[in-house]
């Protein structure tokens, strides 16, 4: 397997998944420096979904004739810009640009990243190198989000964005210096995106993909401020709260990728459950340490788990043209994730984190009766033409 081609794709999916959701460890101190509500700062979490749910087909179509190597890298450059704004913004608008930015490099570098497996390592390998790169999302969260909250602690919020500004130039150097030239071999079009709606598979996984992202998200994006305000933990430990329920998604990735191969439909229900389960008690049982950390632990096996069980159903339903699920996942999933985000700001400014966590785990809820109600919606592995 080429080991460090696959290393620097997987970095970065790693600096652009923690880019992203930055913010949420920082959520309270950039609102309180740019004088908005909590509520509103999480414009911060949607915006970059926004935009990235339209740059993903449209970036992959425009330049489908490019070398994909020099696309990531042009990227990778983009996402550095867009850190340091962030790390200098004078105002709450400058900030919310650098995350416009943030959210053409999400959609472009995740619809050409997320599917190069097969292009880098022998088929054999392929199955271990797309978990590898998939391990950057809960990587994201497990190393990203509490090493950023603690540097956010220690030197301010800003210096957090500096240090990702820094790592994500170190991934553009490893891009350019580690890929082979990779120039397009099969040019990803909307008809092809078009037709793929008509496909039933398809439909039921934007379904599940809608429900389970939204609820997570409208969920997530607040729980730095549910465990300052409901469960009473002191700021420089809210960092190692999120750093378990970091390891915990990297876990459940794992296990994912092993249990989807005996089932992804059945994979897919349960950690859905989990997560609604864990979102549902939170405002019950939530208010101890103990009580949180420990649902926490069981949201985070349970998130680490869906962006396997979304892509890999969307792999599966258009093996023949991977690029275009890929689009079309990551389209789906970062619009539903910046929905969330927005619905989850609306609801907290309007009543309380601990409803947003009931709300969010009954929409998971939905989830599950909708993808068991499917019954044999799952399609079976079949290879590529």
């Amino acid at each position: 397997m080429n080991r460090l081609a696959v290393l620097a794709v997987t970095m970065g999916i790693f600096s652009i998944v923690t880019t992203e959701i930055l913010p949420i460890g920082l959520l309270t101190p950039i609102a309180s420096r740019f004088h908005v509500s909590e509520g509103a700062a999480g414009l911060m979490m949607t915006m970059p979904g926004i935009v990235a749910a339209i740059a993903a087909p449209v970036v992959t179509v425009t330049t489908g004739r490019l070398d994909r190597r020099l696309m990531l890298g042009v990227l990778m450059g983009l996402l550095a810009f867009a850190d340091f704004l962030a790390a200098v913004a004078p105002a709450f608008w400058v900030m919310l640009v650098s995350r416009v930015l943030v959210g053409i490099t999400i959609g472009g570098f995740w619809s050409i990243g997320a599917g190069l497996a097969p292009r880098l390592v022998p088929a054999a390998s392929v199955p271990r190198a797309t978990a590898v790169i998939f391990s950057a999302v809960p990587l994201g969260s497990v190393l990203g989000v509490p090493a950023g909250t603690l540097i956010g602690n220690l030197a301010g919020w800003r210096a957090s964005f500096a240090v990702m500004g820094v790592l994500s130039i170190a991934v553009l150097i490893a891009l350019t210096v580690l890929l082979p030239p990779l120039p397009a071999v099969q040019v990803t079009r909307l008809s092809a995106l078009r037709g793929m709606l008509s496909d039933r598979h398809i439909r039921i996984g934007l379904l599940a993909t809608f429900l389970v992202v939204i609820a997570h998200f409208a969920a997530y994006t607040y729980v730095e401020p549910f465990l300052r305000q409901v469960t009473h933990v002191k700021v420089g430990l809210i960092s190692v709260f999120l750093l378990v329920y970091g390891a915990a998604g990297v876990i459940g990735n794992f296990v994912a990728g092993w249990a989807i191969t005996r089932g992804l439909r059945a994979t897919w229900i349960v950690c859905t459950a989990l997560l609604a389960a864990a979102t549902l008690l939170l405002p019950v049982i939530g208010g101890g340490s103990i009580g949180a950390l420990t649902l926490l632990v069981v949201w985070g096996l349970a998130y680490g788990a869906v962006p396997v069980c979304s892509s890999t159903w969307f792999a599966r339903s258009a093996p023949d043209t991977p690029e275009a699920a890929t689009v079309l996942f990551t389209a789906s999933f970062q619009a539903t994730l910046s929905l969330g985000a927005l619905v989850g700001g609306v609801i907290v400014d309007r009543t309380s984190t601990a409803t947003v966590m009931t709300l969010s785990g009954s929409v998971a809820v939905v989830m599950v009766a909708v993808l068991w109600g499917a019954g044999g919606g799952e399609r079976p592995v079949r290879p590529a033409r």
